[in-house]
């Protein structure tokens, strides 16, 4: 394996690989395999952030001497979360850094506690995954009192300001996501059907986002696909299978399924098999790259499944090291995230999580 290339705060094009082999990717170009996480792009012109900037001022630590803590969102039930907060664990350990986790069990509540709570604890910097785009004002107030800066992953607190009330954010693009979803789509179709989507959850910019990819790409291709039902999945297995059972009993002729996670995909693979639909005879297309969903494929009750990386340990520490040693970090890093097909699953499902 190749030498871990290490700076990704200069703006503009640029790829790092973390655990992987590095190599230029343009836009909207697949990944190549790897269990780490790559960078597609940062983006926006925006200053990048220093301690200096931050909030008015924090100070300059050493990683490798105070507490950092990872605030996670969700029940740790779904593989994506499972393998966040591994990738976030094992990068502390690797980097011989002090860590300290919570999980809020998505609720919101706790987890503006928990954020409190590490505070409280003498964490010095705090890495969270928020579970809303909006809400967390009381722990990113206790934070910027006590000068704690943040880091964000994944979901984008979207009423807030990079380097006011957190450092950066390194996450998909979520809206681009969803279009390769509807791209994934017309092709398994024939451009053809009646399409339901199984939304996420309500609050989050990843819901928005994906439902909005998806729609734009419809219409801008002038689709022949049709959306007859949406409802929310909440991201979760078992809604995902209860909503499908409603769909499928009031809009039998649905003969395609855009699922918003890899969970919700496979609480709708059960409901089709439960209702004695064959493989294929409903195309799913969903966004994760659960080993679950990508075995789905080579099982031929998924269409293709747009990966959303979760392994962003190394990313978001690499982040913190960059803040601290004043090379500063952009407010937005967009990763670069793979797609799962019937042509490359098989393969490609030791590399799914």
């Amino acid at each position: 394996m190749p030498k871990r290339t290490t700076s990704a705060t200069v703006a503009g094009l640029l790829l790092l690989t973390l655990g992987g082999c590095a190599k230029s990717v343009g836009d909207g170009a697949a990944a190549p395999a790897s269990a780490g996480q790559q960078v597609q792009a940062t983006t926006g012109g925006e200053s990048l952030c220093t301690p200096k900037a931050y909030g008015g001022g924090v100070p300059t630590v050493d990683l490798k001497g105070v507490t950092v803590g990872f605030a996670q969102s969700e029940k740790e039930a779904n593989p994506f979360r499972i393998t966040e907060t591994r990738s976030v664990k094992d990068e502390a350990a690797k980097r011989g850094i002090k860590l300290i986790t919570t999980n809020a069990q998505s609720d919101l509540n706790k987890e503006i506690a928990d954020i409190q709570g590490m505070i409280a604890q003498g964490a010095k910097v705090l890495i969270i995954s928020p579970l809303n785009s909006e809400g967390l004002d009381p722990a990113l107030k206790a934070a910027q009192d006590a000068k704690v800066p943040i880091m964000t992953i994944d979901r984008l607190l979207t009423t807030k300001k990079a380097c006011t009330d957190y450092i950066g954010w390194i996450g998909s693009d979520f809206v681009k996501q969803g279009a390769r979803a509807a791209d994934a789509m017309i092709k398994a179709t024939g451009d053809k059907g009646d399409v339901a989507i199984l939304l996420g959850a309500s609050g989050v910019n990843v819901t928005v986002d994906r439902t909005k990819g998806f729609k734009d790409r419809l219409a801008a291709k002038n689709s022949g696909l049709k959306v007859v039902a949406e409802q929310t999945g909440d991201f979760t297995r078992e809604k995902g299978r209860a909503v499908t059972e409603q769909l499928i009993s009031a809009n039998p002729g649905i003969n395609a399924i855009y699922a918003e996670n890899d969970e919700m995909a496979l609480g709708a693979v059960a409901a089709l098999k439960a209702a004695g639909r064959k493989p294929g005879d409903v195309k799913i297309v969903t966004i994760d790259g659960t080993r679950g969903a990508v075995q789905g494929i080579v099982d031929g009750w998924v269409a293709a499944v747009i990966e959303s990386n979760p392994r962003f340990g190394p990313l978001a520490f690499q982040a913190l090291e960059d803040f601290y040693a004043g090379k500063g970090v952009p407010a937005k890093t967009i990763i670069s995230d793979k797609e799962y097909t019937a042509e490359n699953a098989e393969a490609e499902l030791p590399n799914a999580y």
